[in-house]
């Protein structure tokens, strides 16, 4: 299977997990799978496209990897020969290096929609289309709430700037007709090695200063990356998956709190030093704080229903694997 990815932003451990996925369910011959030539690139605009090894058949570990196109680019030559596009495109929203100002706003909106547009426009536009569209984006969609639970058909989408961001992410994402399968993701917090949340818990957390944020009330709803990159890999190969799927953990209640007295035992250090709610304001503005002070108890009643099967569905489990 050749599958186009395009992850402009800060999710290039989506792509490798992807690639390793694809590649550890059957043989790959030598010399195939996954390049990234777009990592040299003059431009993070760039484009960047790995031909396919010559021969019969294609392994299913052929991943092309680059960095997203010019609009330009993708219309005057158009979706380059796959059989999926898997766009895992965005900015890191709670990067606390970024102050939440319009500029870096405006970066977390095109990151995500104008990304997501091209490559829709492009599918739609190409003389073959691809079987497969798969799009990433987040549980932000959901209303925080301390009671409510959603699943993948709950209402939401239409209260603050991250859930009317998840809207219109989806809504560029829709493709007319039925001639391509199209799946949204939205995923949880995403834990692994190497970055991402968990990269700017470990230190506090190894020196015993880390635990819960504000209340530690609020649920936490989480995946790890290998449960990502499977249900992913899941619904690129099961032609009976569509629609939206929940890329959390089947574990919904967990809270902050829990998650932090998790991490901590993981690491054999305490975790009982609460961040209070004005220093995560202060760091991150009021807005992006509620990422992190509020959450979402998500199942993921459709993707349990597809049949995908999850690696790590206990905490403990997933935190040990991750800080190993």
């Amino acid at each position: 299977m050749r599958v186009l990815v395009g992850e402009k932003g800060q999710k290039g451990r989506l792509t490798g997990g992807l690639s390793r996925e694809l590649k550890a369910g059957s043989p790959c011959r030598k010399g195939t799978g996954f390049e990234r030539l777009a990592q040299e690139a003059e431009s993070p605009n760039s484009y960047g496209m790995s031909p396919l090894p010559s021969g019969k058949g294609t392994s299913r570990g052929e991943v092309e990897s680059g960095g997203m196109a010019p609009e330009e680019e993708l219309a005057r030559s158009g979706l380059p020969s796959c059989d999926a596009v898997v766009n895992l495109a965005g900015e890191n929203i709670l990067n606390p290096l970024q102050r939440w100002n319009e500029a870096f706003q405006k970066e977390v909106l095109s990151s995500r929609l104008e990304t997501t547009q091209m490559l829709a426009k492009a599918i739609t536009k190409a003389p073959q289309a691809p079987q497969a569209w798969i799009v990433v984006t987040g549980v932000a969609y959901y209303q925080p709430s301390l009671t409510a639970e959603y699943d993948e058909d709950s209402p939401g989408g239409d209260f603050d700037f991250f859930s009317k961001l998840v809207t219109r992410w989806e809504a560029v994402a829709r493709l007319p007709g039925d001639s391509t399968r199209q799946v949204v993701v939205r995923s949880g917090v995403v834990l692994g090695r190497g970055g991402g949340a968990i990269g700017h818990m470990l230190l506090p957390f190894r020196l015993g200063l880390g635990g819960p944020i504000g209340s530690g009330r609020q649920f936490f709803p989480w995946i790890h990356i290998r449960d990502l990159t499977g249900i992913l890999t899941h619904a690129l190969e099961a032609n009976h998956v569509q629609g939206v799927l929940n890329g959390v953990t089947p574990a919904s209640t967990t809270t902050n709190a829990e998650f932090a007295q998790a991490l901590g035992a993981a690491l054999g250090r305490p975790a009982f030093i609460p961040v209070p709610r004005s220093v995560v304001q202060a760091v991150l503005g009021q807005e992006r704080a509620i990422m992190l002070l509020e959450g979402q108890k998500v199942v993921p009643r459709r993707t349990l229903a597809s049949g995908y099967q999850y690696f790590f569905p206990d905490l403990e489990a997933a935190l040990k694997e991750v800080v190993a």
